[in-house]
């Protein structure tokens, strides 16, 4: 029996809702699968913590986080507290502090009705970004300086280390092998004449050690513009912390919008746990309507799995999301359904169990 300890972090807004959807969908996977078992322990920190504490978490909230096998994270921010706040004192003290340092992801068109690309299908967009997730314009390295008078000036650091970079790009490079699929690294030298000439640098001297492996490296902007006009071109994506941010979110854009999306916060050496969040926000605006979707926090579920070594399952509840929206009877508003948040997450537990008599 393997025993997964995992700490629940619903947070702001939405959060709560579609994490105990999540949360369902691994309960009936541990009815269904007597080898796995799940623990949960719930963490009340975010925004309302906030107005309340002054803080987003408890000030030992990280070693409180240290023994679990994965975190699974609802969504952070809500009116009345700043977004750096709510970004840097919970969910990147949290990637920081586990060295969360690669960021997962997948950009999957589902069913072509969702992409407002015309003419591309599902076998055009389907392709995983590994996002640096714990340097360059997030190390929040820079300076404030003449404050409030004419000459004032800031200065943003973006941080590249040779550790940070190569680590990532390795990953990339070890994902493109074991899937035997083609890498392109996203960069913008021309412009960043330091940290991007280094990055395309160590790109090229890692790519090396993995001749098998077919490479490309863009630009940006016109990896922005083939995101949308050839998505095809793309099977594995390496890039930096905020063009990734920016990139993911173009591919959230191409496959139906943020309430599909998912990502992973991994530290790939496994010393700390990793974080599976729906990458939506908290949408504060429909909190509490129980009509959010819940199939981004679902799909952070099928990573998680996968993190377990539990591929097989991982895969299930992909196909099973897929399944879901293919069929369109059961789906929140967002998607043309009428069907509320709990509703899908009982159907999809509902789907698993009647296809699974293979386990």
């Amino acid at each position: 029996m393997k025993e997964w300890k995992i700490a629940l972090v619903p947070g702001d807004g939405i959060g709560p809702e579609v994490v105990a959807e999540g949360v369902k969908v691994l309960q009936a996977i541990e009815k269904l699968d007597d080898t796995l078992s799940f623990e949960f322990e719930r963490f009340p920190w975010g925004c309302e913590y906030y107005l309340e504490h002054q803080k987003m978490m408890a000030d030992d909230g990280i070693e409180q986080l240290e023994n679990f096998d994965a975190i699974y994270l609802g969504a952070v921010g809500y009116p009345g507290v700043p977004d750096h706040i709510s970004l840097w004192d919970l969910l990147l003290k949290i990637r920081k502090g586990f060295d969360q340092y690669v960021n997962l992801r997948p950009v999957r068109l589902l069913n072509e009705e969702l992409t407002p690309i015309k003419s591309k299908s599902e076998k055009d967009i389907d392709f995983l970004v590994i996002r640096e997730n714990s340097e360059g314009e997030y190390a929040g390295a820079g300076d404030w300086l003449f404050k409030g008078k004419k000459e004032e000036v800031v200065l943003q650091t973006g941080v590249f280390s040779r550790k940070g970079t190569e680590r990532i790009i390795r990953y990339a490079f070890e994902e493109a092998r074991k899937q035997q699929k083609s890498l392109t690294s996203i960069s913008k030298a021309n412009a960043l004449n330091y940290s991007m000439v280094f990055w395309d640098e160590v790109f090229e001297e890692v790519g090396k050690e993995y001749p098998d492996v077919k490479t490309e490296s863009y630009l940006v902007d016109a990896a922005s513009m083939f995101f949308v006009m050839q998505p095809e071109r793309f099977e594995i994506v390496v890039t930096s912390n905020l063009f990734g941010d920016i990139l993911t979110d173009i591919g959230a854009a191409i496959t139906g919008g943020m309430g599909l999306a998912t990502g992973a916060n991994v530290n790939p050496e496994r010393d700390y746990p990793s974080m599976f969040e729906p990458v939506h926000g908290s949408a504060p605006d429909i909190a509490g309507r129980g009509i959010a979707n819940p199939i981004a926090a679902i799909w952070s579920v099928a990573q998680m799995l996968e993190h377990f070594g539990e591929e097989e399952w991982g895969s299930i509840v992909v196909d099973t999301i897929k399944e879901i929206i293919d069929e369109k009877k059961v789906l929140t508003p967002d998607l043309g359904g009428k069907h509320s948040t709990s509703e899908v997450g009982d159907y999809f537990v509902e789907k698993i169990a009647g296809k699974l008599h293979h386990k």
